[in-house]
């Protein structure tokens, strides 16, 4: 069993950065591959980003290449996504996954937290 909890949404203006991290409960942390998720209202949830969990292995939706990174420190259970050029579309609530390998498809992670609004103003 595997809790998550997310921090470090917010208000930011587009161009700004903000870093969210996502605190895990549970000792299968270390072996589990690490993903966040976005959804904005009307629309479907959206990957982010993955990360394997030895954190060798990354990988990002079209949306944020380049302006996105996520990393684990499995000695602190802490993943964090930092988002710099934040642009309003980039605005949703952002959610932390857990699961087996690190997909873009949302079926392959087994928890989630609860998430964290990410508002971004033009």
């Amino acid at each position: 069993q595997v809790q998550l909890v997310e921090s470090g949404g917010g208000l930011v203006q587009a161009g700004g950065s903000l870093r969210l991290s996502c605190v895990a409960s549970g000792r299968t942390f270390s072996s589990a591959a690490m993903g966040w998720f976005r959804q904005a209202p009307g629309r479907e949830r959206e990957f982010v980003a993955g990360i394997t969990w030895s954190g060798g292995g990354t990988d990002y939706g079209d949306s944020v290449k380049g302006r996105f990174t996520i990393s684990r420190d499995n000695t602190k259970n802490t993943v964090h996504l930092q988002m710099n050029s934040l642009k309003p579309e980039d605005t949703a609530v952002y959610y932390c996954a857990a699961g087996r390998i690190p997909t873009p498809s949302s079926r392959y992670y087994d928890y989630w937290g609860q998430g964290t609004q990410v508002t971004v103003s033009s």
